[in-house]
């Protein structure tokens, strides 16, 4: 069986398990991040598999870099942060822990600690609240 049978984000490309979406097109999908290092921490991927910037075909990663910035651009309309972290790992001794090509978006306020992501999982309805402000700048 491939890699991507068993990747987390590959099974959230193929909806057999479910995110709270806030942007998708043919190359890449956004969305919430369930253990958030703070609120409005978005993750953009990649919908083919590849596990680190040195695997992923540029066309992808093209396409990854566009939505990030148009995804980091909607977080800043709708949230109004101070700042905005734009991370991305390779290898799991660099702190990455779904080996699928991934950006975490991470809106910051002036004060905020910076959270350690993956500490605890966040409210779902609040998620869907934050996605929504998202998803309505992103038309505007």
């Amino acid at each position: 069986m491939s890699a991507s049978a068993h990747c987390i984000f590959c099974k959230i490309v193929r909806g057999e398990i479910p995110a709270i979406k806030v942007y998708e097109d043919d190359l890449t999908l956004a969305f919430m991040d369930i253990q958030p290092a703070s609120p409005g921490h978005t993750l953009v991927i990649s919908k083919a598999h590849a596990p680190t910037l040195l695997d992923i075909a540029e066309v992808d990663l093209l396409a990854v870099t566009v939505t990030t910035q148009r995804i980091a651009g909607a977080v800043q309309q709708a949230l109004v942060p101070d700042g905005i972290r734009i991370n991305q790992f390779n290898g799991t001794a660099a702190g990455q822990t779904v080996l699928h090509y991934h950006v975490h978006i991470i809106p910051m306020w002036e004060g905020q600690k910076i959270g350690a992501h993956g500490r605890a999982p966040a409210d779902p309805d609040a998620l869907k609240a934050l996605a929504a402000r998202i998803r309505d700048a992103l038309q505007a």
